[in-house]
């Protein structure tokens, strides 16, 4: 049969003032096609709690410059299971008698630390030695003597380490960073932090041996947060720990904590923190010009950031990330590139300088000043 008049072929009833309806070479002009990538870091993830397998594993996915290579878990049966879903040879996966055997695993460059708070310091200080560069989980080790130990150990043994502050590889936070940076609220007068939840036994955060309570878990955020919107480290702290008597679930650790802390600028942040209270991850930040609210700021997701000023209050719009690819591929691309991480020990040091000073000032019922 003759073709209809006007049929001229990928672009139908076309004449020659009219464009085409379909890319001439059949490719999409706005196609982002794959960028190579050369070296990538195998990480072993040391500890296969909830965080581990709800949120660690499955960012590798989202990764460019990490990948699992290797399990350690006191747990045989759960390593194997989680090393089939990955595709993790099974004979990556150790136990912590034999973790000192990663040495020996060309596959694995970087540990991450994904441990009870109170075995940080042996782990990664043991990961070091393996030859191991090393990711350590928050908080950084229980007492400030131990992250110094850490330190040295990774400048002794020629290796990275870095603390998952993950908040400052997600996009939120970076922009409350530069908004303040930028005193684009003006001077920082005061800030207000928050970050709250319910706890229920059985959990490691509720043992006084394993280092929980609600401070180094989740008050840590509160206090990163006030050091790194004011750029600058506390130098006095006050607070307060409710620590009933008649809940069992505390019997160990407080139900929560609030305290403040005064800046060298003359700034003041008042946060709390607890494991008995509705949900609440958020913080604000009162300068001499405006104020920045980011809500959900200490989450895994579901930040909102608006900003108020003379001109008004307006909701600022940034596209998310995961925060723990972001963390884990900034890493690798620092062992790559031989570069320092941008939270390195001695920001883990600094908050637990802090910390130990917040203890001090709930325990003493006065204000103390944060040694150096």
């Amino acid at each position: 049969m003759a073709a209809s008049a006007g049929l001229t072929g990928p672009g139908l009833f076309a004449s020659a003032d009219e464009p085409p309806l379909a890319p001439p070479d059949k490719q999409p002009p706005n196609l982002k096609l794959p960028e190579f990538v050369g070296k990538t870091v195998g990480f072993a993830i040391v500890g296969l709690g909830q965080l581990a397998l709800e949120e660690i594993m499955p960012a590798f996915a989202q990764c460019k410059l990490a990948r699992p290579t290797a399990l350690v878990s006191g747990h045989p049966d759960k390593a194997k299971r989680v090393a089939a879903a990955y595709g993790i040879d099974p004979k990556h996966i150790y136990d912590y008698q034999s973790y000192d055997r990663l040495r020996d695993d060309a596959a694995v460059g970087a540990v991450y630390i994904v441990l009870p708070n109170s075995m940080h310091a042996e782990y990664t200080i043991r990961g070091f030695k393996a030859g191991k560069h090393v990711l350590c989980e928050k908080p950084m080790a229980p007492t400030s003597t131990d992250c110094r130990a850490m330190i040295a150990t990774a400048k002794e043994a020629k290796r990275q380490l870095m603390i998952a502050y993950r908040l400052h590889y997600e996009p939120f936070n970076r922009a409350v960073m530069k908004l303040c940076a930028d005193k684009a609220i003006g001077a920082v007068r005061t800030i207000l932090a928050t970050n709250c939840q319910v706890t229920k036994a059985p959990n490691i955060r509720l043992s006084k041996a394993l280092r929980g309570g609600p401070l180094g878990d989740v008050g840590i955020y509160c206090l990163n947060a006030a050091r790194y919107i004011t750029r600058e480290e506390p130098i006095e702290v006050a607070a307060f720990a409710d620590e009933p008597t008649d809940t069992p679930r505390f019997r160990e650790v407080p139900r929560s904590v609030a305290f403040e802390l005064r800046f060298p600028s003359g700034a003041l942040a008042h946060c709390d923190c607890g494991f008995d209270a509705a949900e609440s991850r958020w913080f604000r930040v009162n300068g001499s010009t405006g104020f920045v609210e980011l809500d959900n700021a200490f989450a895994y997701r579901g930040q909102k950031l608006a900003v108020a000023r003379d001109s008004g209050r307006e909701e600022i719009k940034v596209r998310p990330v995961n925060h723990f690819a972001a963390e884990m591929d900034h890493f690798a691309e620092c062992i790559l590139q031989s570069k320092a991480p941008a939270t390195p020990g001695e920001e883990g040091l600094a908050d637990m300088l802090a910390i130990e000073a917040i203890q001090e000032a709930a325990a003493s019922g006065r204000m103390v000043k944060v040694k150096r």
